[in-house]
């Protein structure tokens, strides 16, 4: 089964735990995924992968 990303999202897990694990700089990732330079600093300090719940929250959240 494929992923379910969100709306908006400009990567995948895949990107991201690569993101995660490369000690390149920030501008390289960035140019090398196609990304700003801010959203691979925020993949890269995360402890995860995955995407942030979207959408309506319910009654008993």
């Amino acid at each position: 089964m494929g992923q379910i990303l969100h709306g908006s999202a400009t990567t995948t897990y895949a990107i991201r735990a690569a993101i995660q694990r490369s000690k390149a700089p920030l501008k390289a990732l960035a140019a090398q995924y196609g990304l700003n330079q801010k959203t691979v600093a925020k993949w890269r300090k995360q402890a995860f992968v995955h995407d942030a719940p979207m959408g309506p929250k319910s009654a008993l959240d």
